[in-house]
């Protein structure tokens, strides 16, 4: 009597053990991958630098050792060590261990990565791990936890980088110099004592943070931002190398749209966080980034048409500040090769100034607008040759024309010709290029007269393989001074560069901080008035760095010295700061059929 019962234990039994034996597969599908072990080889990892390039640690060439700090900006534990850090970067950068600040956190932007590294002084590479990763591949769990890996990439040691700070408390000295000990074990072909430590401090977010995917569609959430924030270029005739005017257009490029702007390397902006009160400030906010990326991963549906469907924008009108009441072309159209570095270009406009003559609107317009990469011009006399002190304005990617305010006004000297400095770039075939430049003239009277400085050096030297090479300059404004706007210029070795003001009570302000600065877009910083006061003796100062190394993908040479020089494989540090005298009133009224002042 008891069989049937037997039996049907015994299923249930069995039933059981197969559901507990599934529930141990899914547990086991389910489970965090297996942390890498010390004594691995982990590959050369890949990660992004400030230029928001994809690097691994193969592009530091000939290292014995590398050290990977687990970082982000805000886990205070980093921003402890960071002295210590910086400390022996400089004792072991010469024997050829290479510090990296690998930031982890998934909400940390390149740019405010960069502008960190700038507020704490670090000097070494800091780099935006690609989706966790470098952090999966190295174990790291916590920042500010470190890797020291061998010119091999294999994992000799991980944890600590000594004892001394820890969450909520400190030692007067550290008791173990775990890091020390393991560079130099690695340095010296010995094993590490001690390979692995546990760590204090901030646990890692990953970025495989699952969310709830949105509904989200091309007419109705997407294009109103690509006309916010893009179509100022990405239409027909422009620098932009593709329009994004049609809904095919932008579905052709979407994933490099979703890229570059969760990268915030578009719309373009090389303004530190700090500093969001200049007028011409772009960028999308965290939300409108997020709304793309959900438009792409959902596959870039288009949703419903609108019955009235806004046209696609025109090409960019010829003349952005209006009909030119004066425009001045050159004589000769360049020719340019299909490919190869192309050395600048001097030409002189053909037209001299019979008077002096007052300007609230210039354009540079190059009737091929693709093989521009930047224009400067200056006024020039047979006494007054080619310099930066005599600039007037130029055409740099980004930029629009320069259009001044009501009663400010641009001087070009009586007896000026203007001269023209012009970098191209090749497209792949043979190019033409001819620059036309449009003049406004001032309307009614002119009260200010638009001014600027320069904090240049051109004494500096760059030493070979310098990685963080600083050269700084200043000025000192003799009259009160309304402040107009911030402009950087250097070429492919430039890194960054602050503005500061230094004022005559001892007060200092930081102005702009460019944390990685950008050749092909070098941008001018407009404060949204001219209220901004300024003192007499207020010191403008321009404290720049630059990157000689190899590890500078851009960098024409890494073994020889960099001085200042007109070539982009010279250097330059000019820093321009616009302004008016907050007191002048020169109350000249200007003939609107010359331009000239009205005597």
């Amino acid at each position: 009597m008891f069989r049937p019962y037997m039996q049907l234990l015994c299923k249930l039994l069995l039933l059981t053990f197969l559901i507990s034996g599934s529930q141990r597969e899914v547990s086991a599908a389910e489970a965090p991958t297996a942390r890498a072990r010390v004594g691995t080889v982990t590959g050369p990892l890949q990660f992004k630098d400030i230029r928001y390039l994809t690097r691994s640690l193969r592009d530091f060439r000939g290292q014995k050792v590398f050290v990977v700090i687990a970082c982000n900006t805000t886990c205070p534990l980093v921003k402890r060590y960071l002295p210590r850090l910086k400390r022996l970067e400089q004792e072991y950068s010469s024997q050829g261990v290479q510090f990296i600040a690998l930031h982890t956190g998934p909400s940390d932007s390149i740019r405010e990565i960069a502008e960190y590294a700038i507020v704490h002084d670090v000097p070494f590479p800091n780099v935006q791990d690609i989706h966790s990763q470098s952090v999966k591949a190295l174990g790291l769990e916590r920042t500010p936890e470190v890797a020291v890996l061998d010119s091999d990439f294999k994992l000799r040691y991980r944890g600590r980088i000594d004892d001394q700070y820890r969450i909520g408390g400190a030692l007067p000295q550290p008791a173990e110099n775990n890091l020390v000990e393991a560079i130099e074990a690695v340095l010296n072909n010995k094993a590490v004592k001690t390979p692995e430590t546990n760590v204090d401090g901030c646990t890692i977010s990953s970025h495989a943070v699952s969310r709830e995917m949105k509904s989200v569609t091309y007419y109705q959430d997407i294009q109103p931002l690509i006309k916010k924030h893009c179509l100022d270029c990405h239409r027909p005739q422009t620098e932009a190398p593709f329009a994004l005017t049609t809904l095919e257009e932008v579905q052709n490029n979407g994933a490099m749209i979703a890229e570059v702007v969760q990268d915030q390397r578009m719309p373009p902006w090389y303004g530190g966080s700090a500093h969001a009160e200049f007028a011409n400030h772009r960028g999308m906010s965290r939300k409108e980034r997020q709304t793309i990326a959900d438009w792409y991963q959902a596959g870039m549906p288009a949703g419903e048409e609108p019955e009235n469907l806004t046209p696609a924008p025109a090409a960019q009108q010829k003349w952005l500040i209006g009909e030119p009441d004066l425009e001045i072309s050159m004589l000769e159209t360049h020719t340019l090769p299909a490919d190869g570095y192309i050395p600048y270009r001097y030409t002189v406009l053909p037209y001299v100034f019979p008077e002096d003559t007052w300007i609230s609107a210039i354009q540079i317009r190059p009737d091929n607008p693709g093989v521009l990469h930047h224009c400067n011009m200056a006024a020039v006399s047979l006494t007054k040759k080619w310099d930066e002190s005599n600039f007037i304005t130029g055409k740099v990617p980004g930029s629009g024309p320069t259009v001044l305010p009501k009663e400010l006004g641009i001087l070009i000297p009586k007896g000026s010709a203007l001269a023209l400095q012009i970098h191209y770039t090749s497209t792949g075939k043979p190019e033409q290029c001819k620059i036309s430049v449009g003049f406004k003239y001032v309307e009614g009277k002119v009260q200010k007269r638009y001014r600027f400085l320069i904090c240049r050096n051109t004494k500096f030297t760059i030493p070979p393989d310098a990685s963080h090479h600083e050269v700084r300059n200043s000025k000192t404004l003799d009259r009160d001074a309304h402040g107009i706007g911030l402009f950087a210029h250097m070429h492919l070795r430039g890194k960054d560069m602050s503005f500061l003001a230094h004022y005559p009570d001892g007060k200092d302000e930081s102005l702009l901080v460019i944390p990685n600065y950008s050749f092909d877009w070098q941008i001018g910083y407009l404060w949204k008035d001219q209220r901004h006061f300024f003192p007499a003796g207020t010191r403008i100062e321009a404290i720049a760095h630059y990157d000689n190394s190899a590890f500078n993908p851009f960098n024409p040479d890494p073994t020889t010295s960099v001085r200042n020089g007109p070539q982009t494989y010279h250097e330059m540090m000019y820093a321009f700061f616009f302004y008016t005298y907050a007191d002048e009133r020169l109350n000249l009224s200007i003939d609107p059929n010359t331009g000239q002042a009205v005597k």
